[in-house]
């Protein structure tokens, strides 16, 4: 039976001729050529600004969609960068995302604009008020949902110290055969050199909660990030190698890589 949940995310429209040429050169995702997409934001040093997604509605207008508390931080490194561009940035207030999950979640009419699916087995869909005609569901199942299929949350798995490739999400978030754009020479650099990072997202199985310390003989490995349902997400050093049994504030747990099964 199919479900569906509301989830706290900031929408904003970039529009206008130069929408989608701007957007090509300030994203890693191909805006060009995918009508929809996850993609970074990043500083000119290759730090993460947001991860977000992006929506081709015309050939003149995108949406971006972000967790919720990002957008106007997206809105004001995309401003910086708008010289002499015939795009406008705003964020839409009142906008928000509902997420449809469950059996025949996929042929669920909608009314909204509907973007790829956080999770997979769904369809996410975006508006002033998405009409979406199946029964409420549980904001934690939800949470598990996102957390098995290792999809990170600004201020939890991604803070303004990440870079692209300790996210786990480069493969389904960057292109590497479009053009230039901001940040890039970092994530390519990583990329060529094999993909190392000095910490990594994994994900936990057990009962855990966010903030719990995590030791792996004894040492500090990382600590959990997101939870729900006997599974999280945590940011660990680069030593540590799923699967290892470890300690989360003294309860035992495996480390897997995400996604998780």
């Amino acid at each position: 039976m199919a479900w569906k949940v509301t989830v706290p995310r900031d929408v904003l429209r970039v529009h206008g001729p130069d929408a989608v040429t701007f957007l090509q050169g300030q994203l890693s995702q191909d805006v060009v050529a995918l009508p929809a997409g996850f993609s970074f934001l990043l500083e000119p040093q290759g730090k993460v600004v947001a991860f977000l997604r992006v929506t081709r509605e015309s050939e003149e207008s995108v949406l971006l969609d972000v967790d919720a508390g990002w957008g106007e931080v997206v809105r004001q490194r995309l401003q910086r960068f708008k010289l002499r561009t015939k795009a406008e940035i705003d964020v839409l207030d009142g906008w928000s995302c509902v997420a449809v999950r469950g059996y025949g979640a996929d042929v669920v009419d909608v009314a909204g604009v509907a973007t790829i699916a956080e999770t997979e087995g769904g369809v996410d869909v975006l508006g002033p008020e998405p009409a979406v005609p199946v029964d409420e569901g549980d904001p934690v199942a939800y949470e598990e949902l996102r957390i098995r299929a290792g999809v990170p949350r600004m201020g939890r798995e991604i803070d303004e110290t990440t870079i692209p490739a300790a996210t786990g999400m480069v493969d389904r978030a960057v292109s590497f055969t479009k053009g230039c754009y901001t940040g890039q020479e970092l994530v390519a650099r990583i990329d060529s050199r094999g993909g190392s990072t000095p910490t990594k997202v994994v994900g936990v199985l057990g009962a855990v909660d966010a903030g719990a310390v995590l030791t792996v003989d004894g040492k500090d490995v990382g600590r959990v990030t997101s939870a729900a349902n006997g599974v999280g997400l945590a940011i660990v050093r680069r030593e540590v190698s799923p699967p290892v049994g470890a300690s989360a504030s003294g309860t035992d747990v495996v480390l897997e890589a995400v996604p998780l099964t």
